[in-house]
C-alpha cells in the first residue's frame, strides 16, 4: 500500500450499517463495528452514524463493546479499545421542538458516556437535511459549540445559496450520492457543481450512500437476489477528484471526467503522489484536502469497500 492511498483513505468511512441495503438492527452494527475499529484496516474507519432518537437503544447495545470498564459476574472488566467511539447523529431540523428534542437526545448520551463504567462514547457531529436556506443559521445558532454539523439539500438545482449560507461558518455540506432505487443518483455535473461551489466557498463536505465500491461501475442497488442495477458512483473518483479540485483548481470539465471514469487503470497511486491521468497531487495537499474539505463518506458496508480496493492492489 503506498503513502498516498493511506492517506487518501484515512478515517474515511462513516458507518452507517443500520440504513439500507445493509439495514442491520443495531445490535449487528454495533458488533460490526466493533471488529473494525480493532481490524486490520482500522485506519479507514471514521464514525458510528444513528438517528438520535436509537440514541438510547444504541448505549445499549455498545456499552460493553466501548473502551470503558463494565462489570461481569461480580468484577469489573476492563475494556482497552483505543479511543472513545465517535458518533456521528441525524437530527431532525423540520422544526424547532423537533431539533431541541433531538439536541436533549444527545447532550444525555454524551453526558452518560463521558465516564468509564458507561463505555467512553462522544456524539459531536450531527447531520440534518435541509430544504430552506434560512434553516441553516437556526440550527447552526441552535447547537452547542462542540457539534460539528453537515447539512444535506437538493443538488438537482443550483445549490450555491446553501454552500453560500455554510461559508463562514463552522459548518459542512453534505451530498447524498446514491441510494436503493436509480434515480437517487446524482449525475456527474452535478456532483461537480456540488464539489467547486464548496470548493470556492471554502466549505467542507461529506458524502453518503452509494459509495460501497471504488471506481465507477454498475452494481445492484440492494443485497436481494435478482436486484436491478445501475451505475454507481466510485468513492475514488470522489476523493481523488475532490483532492485536486482543492490542489489544482480544475475547470468543471476535468471534475466530470475524473468522476465519469471507469478504468481503474487511469487513475494514480504512487507513494509520494496521487491523481487522474496526468494530473497528480502529492500527499501533502491531499491530507489538507482530506482534514479540511472531503472529510469522508457514509456507507452501511465496511468489508465492500475494504475488498474492492484489495481486488485492485491498492491494500
Amino acid at each position: 500500500m503506498t503513502r498516498s492511498i493511506r492517506t487518501l483513505l484515512s478515517n474515511i468511512v462513516d458507518y452507517a450499517g443500520l440504513f439500507p441495503p445493509a439495514s442491520l438492527s443495531m445490535t449487528a452494527a454495533v458488533e460490526t463495528y466493533a471488529r473494525a475499529r480493532s481490524g486490520e484496516h482500522a485506519w479507514m474507519l471514521g464514525r458510528f452514524v444513528c438517528p438520535a432518537d436509537q440514541l438510547e437503544e444504541f448505549s445499549a447495545c455498545a456499552s460493553a463493546l466501548m473502551p470503558g470498564t463494565y462489570a461481569t459476574s461480580g468484577y469489573r472488566e476492563r475494556v482497552d479499545a483505543g479511543e472513545p467511539w465517535g458518533l456521528s447523529v441525524l437530527i431532525d431540523a423540520g422544526s424547532s421542538g423537533r431539533l431541541e428534542a433531538d439536541l436533549a437526545r444527545m447532550e444525555a448520551f454524551n453526558r452518560r458516556h463521558s465516564t468509564e463504567d458507561a463505555g467512553l462514547a462522544v456524539a459531536d457531529m450531527v447531520e440534518t437535511r435541509v430544504n430552506d436556506v434560512h434553516q441553516v443559521d437556526a440550527v447552526i445558532e441552535a447547537l452547542p459549540e462542540e457539534v460539528f454539523p453537515f447539512f444535506e439539500f437538493p443538488v438537482t438545482t443550483d445549490c450555491r445559496g446553501f454552500v453560500t449560507a455554510l461559508s463562514g461558518n463552522t459548518a459542512g455540506a453534505k451530498i447524498r450520492t446514491g441510494g436503493v432505487v436509480g434515480n437517487a443518483f446524482p449525475t456527474a455535473e452535478e456532483v461537480s457543481e456540488f464539489m467547486h461551489a464548496c470548493a470556492a466557498a471554502d466549505v467542507p463536505f461529506k458524502a453518503t450512500a452509494g459509495l460501497h465500491h471504488p471506481i465507477r461501475a454498475s452494481h445492484p442497488l440492494t443485497y436481494e437476489p435478482g436486484s436491478a442495477s445501475c451505475v454507481m458512483h466510485g468513492f475514488l473518483n470522489l476523493f481523488v477528484a475532490a483532492a485536486l479540485a482543492r490542489s489544482i483548481r480544475p475547470d468543471q470539465s476535468l471534475t466530470r471526467m475524473i468522476l465519469s471514469e471507469e478504468d481503474p487503470a487511469e487513475f494514480r497511486f504512487a507513494e509520494e503522489v496521487l491523481g487522474w491521468r496526468e494530473f497528480l497531487a502529492d500527499t501533502t495537499a491531499v491530507a489538507r484536502a482530506r482534514e479540511g474539505f472531503a472529510l469522508s463518506f457514509g456507507s452501511c458496508s465496511i468489508d465492500e469497500p475494504v475488498r474492492d480496493l484489495a481486488r485492485l492492489g491498492l491494500l
